[in-house]
C-alpha cells in the first residue's frame, strides 16, 4: 500500500504542498500537461530549487498575469468537471473546494454556493489544489496521513480587512484535527492548505510504519528562524489485506507518576476522568525513588480533550507535571446488540475479525456488566450465568 505522509512542522499552504509533491518524484512537465486541460490561461507555473536552514526544497511560484475576484463554487466544480481530467483527481479537487466553501460559508453566514472566492477563487489556488489532486494520482497513492498541525497569533491581511491568526476558516476547516499552538506571528496553516490536507488526509498523528521511497520538501515563501517547510515521506505500507476492516483514530495519551497521594484520591480522580469523556484510565503499581512505593496513570482520551483531562488530574493536585502526546491506534469494527435474558434487555458489544488467510471471521462478544448486574440482582441469577447467556443469545445475531 503506497502512504504519503505530510510532515507540517511549520504548517502547510497550497504552493508548500504541491512543492513537496514535485520534490517527492512528480514531474513538473506531468503537471503542466494535466493542468493544461482547465480552460485556464494567463498564468505560468515556475519551479525553483531553493536551500532553506541548509534543507535543499522546491518552491513552486503560480505567476497570474489576470485575477478573477468573483468565482462562485458552482463556477470553480464546472472549471474541473469539464477538463477531461481522471476521475479520482475530479472527486478530491471538487471535495476539497465543497469544503472551503463550507467553512467559508460558516463564517460570513451564507450557504456554500453563496460563498464569492476572492482569495481562494483565485487561478494559483486552483493551480495549488488541483495540481495537488494530479500529483497524488500520479504517485499512486492509496492514503494520505499527516502530523498535527502547529497554529500561529497576529493578523492576516485579507479581502476583508484584517483577521485574526489562525484564519476564521482556517479553524473552521480544521475541527476534529489535532493542532498545536506556537509562538509565532505569522499564518503558517492558510485556508487552502487547510482545505487540502483536512480533506485528503485519512488520518493525523505520528509517522506509521513504512518502507521509506522518496522524501520531498515544499518551501514556504517567507523565512523565519525555523525552516518554513513542510515535508512529504512516500512509503510502502506492509501488506495489510486481512486487516481491511480494521478501523484506526486518534488519540491523547496523558501519563504521569505519583507517590504521595492516598487510594481514595486515585480511585475519585480516574471516575472523574471517566465521567467527563476519557476513553480509559488506570494505574500501574511502580517503585519509585527512595524505594516508596507509587502508581502511574495512564489517561486515553479523544485528541480534543487532552487539555481538560490535564486540567482534571492537576485540580485534584495528584502531581506537579504530566506527560501527553498523541498518537494512532487500531480498532476492530464494534457494534451494540441488545438481546433478552430472563426477560430483561442486556446490551452486548460486537466486535469482528476477518481471518489473515481466508478464514472464518472471529465474533467477539462483551456482555455489558451494568447490564448483567442488573439481572442478576433482580432475578437472582448468577453473574457468571447472565454473562454466558447473554453471549450465547448474541452470537446467532453477531454471525448473521
Amino acid at each position: 500500500m503506497r502512504v504519503a505522509y505530510f510532515d507540517c512542522f511549520a504548517g502547510i499552504s497550497g504552493d508548500m504542498c504541491l512543492g513537496a509533491l514535485l520534490g517527492a518524484g512528480v514531474p513538473l512537465e506531468h503537471l503542466k500537461g494535466e493542468l493544461a486541460r482547465l480552460d485556464l490561461d494567463g498564468y505560468d507555473i515556475l519551479l525553483e530549487r531553493v536551500e532553506v536552514q541548509g534543507i535543499s526544497a522546491h518552491s513552486v511560484t503560480v505567476a497570474c498575469q489576470s485575477h478573477h475576484s468573483h468565482r462562485h463554487l458552482r463556477d470553480i466544480e464546472e472549471l474541473i468537471r469539464k477538463a477531461g481530467l481522471s476521475s479520482q483527481v475530479v472527486e478530491t479537487s471538487v471535495a476539497v473546494f465543497r469544503r472551503l466553501a463550507e467553512a467559508e460559508g460558516a463564517v460570513h453566514g451564507c450557504s456554500p454556493e453563496q460563498v464569492h472566492f476572492h482569495e481562494v477563487g483565485a487561478v494559483d489556488a486552483i493551480i495549488d489544489v488541483v495540481g495537488t489532486a494530479i500529483a497524488l494520482d500520479y504517485l499512486e497513492i492509496d492514503t494520505v496521513l499527516a502530523s498535527p498541525l502547529p497554529l500561529a497569533h497576529g493578523w492576516v491581511k485579507c479581502h476583508h480587512g484584517n483577521l485574526p491568526l489562525p484564519a476564521p476558516a482556517t479553524v473552521v476547516l480544521l475541527k476534529g484535527i489535532p493542532v498545536y499552538g506556537v509562538p509565532v506571528e505569522r499564518e503558517l496553516v492558510t485556508p487552502t492548505g487547510a482545505a487540502i490536507i483536512s480533506t485528503i488526509a485519512r488520518h493525523f498523528g505520528p509517522l506509521p510504519p513504512m518502507v521509506i521511497n522518496d522524501v520531498g520538501y515544499g518551501a514556504g515563501k517567507a523565512r523565519w528562524e525555523k525552516p518554513n517547510l513542510i515535508r512529504l515521506i512516500v512509503g510502502t505500507a506492509p501488506a495489510q489485506s486481512a486487516h481491511r476492516e480494521w478501523e484506526s483514530d486518534t488519540i491523547g495519551v496523558l501519563e504521569t507518576w505519583v507517590d504521595d497521594t492516598t487510594p481514595e484520591v486515585l480511585a475519585y480522580l480516574a471516575q472523574q476522568l471517566l465521567s467527563l469523556g476519557a476513553l480509559d484510565a488506570a494505574f500501574t503499581p511502580l517503585q519509585m525513588k527512595k524505594g516508596r512505593p507509587g502508581a502511574g496513570l495512564t489517561v486515553i482520551c479523544p485528541p480534543d480533550q487532552v487539555q481538560q483531562m490535564a486540567e482534571i488530574i492537576f485540580r485534584e493536585g495528584c502531581t506537579n507535571g504530566l506527560r501527553w502526546r498523541w498518537e494512532q491506534r487500531y480498532k476492530l469494527p464494534r457494534r451494540s446488540l441488545v438481546v433478552e435474558v430472563a426477560d430483561m434487555p442486556v446490551r452486548v458489544k460486537h466486535s469482528w475479525c476477518a481471518s489473515a488467510h481466508g478464514g472464518a471471521t472471529t465474533h467477539r462478544l462483551s456482555p455489558e456488566y451494568e447490564d448483567c448486574r442488573t439481572v442478576a440482582l433482580a432475578k437472582g441469577i448468577p453473574l457468571q450465568e447472565v454473562y454466558e447467556t447473554a453471549r450465547k443469545e448474541s452470537l446467532s445475531m453477531a454471525e448473521k
